[in-house]
């Protein structure tokens, strides 16, 4: 626990301007970001006497090691940073909406030259509408069953499109009349982008409009004698009204509108919101955050409006947000908010009528999703706490393994040999600073060496991290590690990109574990303890737990600690254990994947995967590809004659692939199976879907 007055700025060293601060532990973690319109003062706040200071803010002052500060020129200006910041860093000690699922929405790919009305998840994509959230995706498939009868928009994959238009043949949709069949050319791409749009416009609460026009072209059919035509106009009518009814009207003169409702307790504060588009209610979505700040309403409605705006433009942001309090002061908020919908947003506590009679709507709900949500923490904290517990006395620790870290070795007969890292915080994951690695410092399978080069790589960069820091200073360092890298080097998150800087994220290997678990037995934990001693470290406690027994395993015992099967101890390590599994042979099946898909094309320099997959589509084959001359190989768009020269040598000094056999007759086939896949690409296995943490 730190003395605030250790890293105490001198007097006069703060500016007295806006601006944005940012308060680091001694692992230079960020753990809190704050904005203030004159940094002088509010970061004077807290350096006051601890007994007067708010017992949350008193733990995040004791906690932090030191403090920075960036001055902007306009309240408006932090505001924005200070998003940005929280977004970033991920600080402990900052209010953080968290949601237990990823709402639906309904969205319209108008990006694509056919848009598909199709149900969404996770983050927008750019030039897609999207409609909602909806509570429910069956209700989104409800919606949309309706109005597929009056706009008949297609609903199908990209695999499902491909397939109908190389058939000539449509899908069911398509025959029965709720797709306009653009695969087989019923419909231009023109005239199916124009439904799509009236699709959105209704969907938009523009619903006038469409009823009207219906309305007239029935009167005309019928006053024509056309009665099936007619009546088929009556029941698209009858389909429209019945969509409408599902969201009813709640204000009126067609207002759109978010609500936003907080209900708090001294520890947590649930937000919902009602998204009220066309005077009706679109969507509805809910958070819940720990108060692990001194935080007022208005505070709170603040970062909830962070939260929803933070990544919307135009339209997304509605012309009017009805809040329950509002952010002190006022004006910036206002300012950004109208700066991200470009155009005027009021901002306001409804104070009567049918606005102020829905917030208290949304209050309800708000106040209910808090009661469910300590119903159901209440439970899971005592099971969290009392599993740490049970391990901390099984293993004789000081006090409860906070963070726990597990590791895992996963190859197929010595092949793709990697290894995983899972972190537990808490006892529930904490994946964005899950891990993972290939063995570099020797092939063939030796589990126990391979897990004495992981540990040791991975506490290598946390020595360094505490280098950085000034806490601890040795001229070994950066020497080699087994694996013949530094403490710096292969070191990416999952897009690849390189960390070395000093940025304050909770995405390096800064945080030592309170227990380190491996999965083993007796010669995993010696390796294990043996990797430490020889950085010497010594204050991290090391078990493993083997497979066949769950027998838990300490270093330099001869018998292992058998906990009883009913122990929520237990059952935790178990858990860990086999999140590290799933997470090592993931990645181990993916390497495995890529290593099977190779191609000789993969051996030609500066030939991409756009590239490949040009060759591939234009040739149909790689023995036809092979036996083409450097002319026609020049033909495929994007290869030039140099390109085409070392495509040709890298064929023909590659060994051509074993002729396929027919195994029913034992014939050999002549020609190279067909390496292309459905409508055009080339053919690949699918790997799974699967979330990944950085690879080192």
């Amino acid at each position: 626990m730190a003395d605030p007055s250790s890293y105490r700025p001198r007097p006069g060293q703060i500016p007295d301007s806006p601006g944005v601060y940012r308060f680091r532990d001694e692992h230079r973690r960020v753990i809190y970001v704050g904005k203030a319109k004159s940094l002088r003062q509010r970061l004077a706040s807290y350096f006051q006497d601890l007994a007067n200071l708010h017992p949350r803010t008193r733990t995040m002052v004791t906690t932090a090691a030191s403090v920075e500060w960036t001055v902007v020129s306009t309240e408006v200006e932090a505001l924005q940073l200070e998003y940005s910041w929280i977004k970033e860093y991920d600080p402990r000690f900052n209010v953080k909406y968290r949601d237990d699922k990823s709402y639906p929405y309904l969205a319209v790919t108008m990006n694509e030259e056919f848009p598909r009305v199709q149900v969404m998840r996770g983050h927008k994509k750019k030039g897609v509408r999207y409609f909602g959230p909806y509570g429910h995706a069956w209700a989104i498939r409800d919606t949309v069953d309706l109005l597929l009868r009056v706009f008949p928009v297609r609903t199908c994959s990209a695999g499902v499109f491909k397939n109908a238009a190389r058939t000539g043949r449509p899908c069911l949709l398509g025959y029965i009349g709720k797709c306009s069949a653009p695969c087989v050319g019923r419909v231009s791409a023109e005239e199916h982008r124009e439904l799509a749009e009236e699709f959105s416009d209704f969907m938009a609460g523009r619903t006038g409009t469409y009823l009207r026009r219906l309305e007239k072209q029935m009167t005309e059919a019928a006053e024509e004698m056309e009665y099936e035509r007619a009546a088929r106009l009556r029941d698209d009518i009858g389909a429209l009204r019945k969509a409408m009814e599902k969201s009813a009207v709640v204000l009126a003169d067609a207002t759109d509108a978010d609500l936003i409702a907080v209900a708090e307790d001294e520890l947590e504060a649930a937000v919902q919101i009602f998204h009220v588009r066309g005077g009706r209610v679109r969507g509805q979505r809910g958070w819940v955050t720990d108060k692990v700040e001194e935080i007022t309403t208005g505070a709170l409605v603040e970062h909830a409006l962070q939260q929803l705006y933070g990544e919307e433009t135009g339209d997304s942001v509605p012309k009017e947000v009805l809040v329950p309090a509002l952010p002190e002061p006022v004006e910036p908020v206002q300012e950004w908010l109208t700066g991200r919908r470009g155009s005027g947003v009021s901002l306001r506590i409804p104070q009567r009528g049918d606005k102020k009679a829905l917030m208290e709507t949304v209050a309800r709900n708000a106040q209910q999703a808090l009661a469910l949500h300590k119903t159901k923490r209440a439970s899971d904290l005592t099971t969290r706490s009392r599993a740490l517990e049970e391990i901390a006395e099984a293993l004789d620790l000081d006090s409860a393994p906070l963070r726990i870290e597990c590791f895992d070795i996963s190859h197929l007969q010595g092949d793709d040999v990697v290894a995983s890292m899972v972190v537990f915080e808490d006892g529930l994951q904490r994946k964005s600073e899950y891990r993972r690695f290939q063995i570099k410092g020797f092939e063939g399978q030796d589990d126990v060496r391979s897990m004495h080069e992981v540990i040791t790589r991975r506490f290598k960069r946390y020595l360094a991290e505490k280098e950085k820091t000034g806490e601890w200073v040795d001229e070994g360092t950066g020497a080699q590690d087994p694996a013949g890298d530094t403490a710096e080097d292969d070191f990416r998150d999952a897009s690849g990109n390189t960390l070395t800087e000093d940025t304050g994220r909770p995405k390096k290997f800064a945080y030592p574990p309170q227990l380190l678990v491996v999965d083993g037995g007796q010669p995993q934990v010696a390796a294990a303890r043996r990797a430490l001693d020889e950085l010497g470290i010594d204050d991290i406690a090391v078990c493993g737990l083997a497979k066949r027994l769950e027998e838990v395993w300490l270093p330099d015992e001869d018998d292992p600690i058998v906990l009883p099967r009913t122990s929520e101890g237990l059952y935790l390590l178990q858990r860990v254990r086999d999140e590290a599994h799933r997470f090592a042979i993931t990645y181990q099946r993916t390497k495995r994947a890529k290593r099977f898909r190779a191609s000789p094309l993969d051996d030609v320099p500066g030939l991409g995967d756009t590239r490949k997959q040009a060759l591939l589509k234009h040739f149909g084959s790689l023995k036809k590809l092979r036996s083409a001359t450097i002319d026609q190989i020049c033909e495929v768009p994007g290869i030039g004659r140099k390109t085409a020269e070392t495509i040709a040598v890298a064929l023909a000094q590659a060994a051509p692939a074993a002729p396929a056999v027919n195994t029913a007759t034992g014939e050999i086939m002549e020609e190279e199976p067909d390496i292309m896949g459905s409508g055009g690409e080339p053919a690949t296995a699918g790997a799974p879907d699967e979330r990944r943490g950085q690879e080192t």
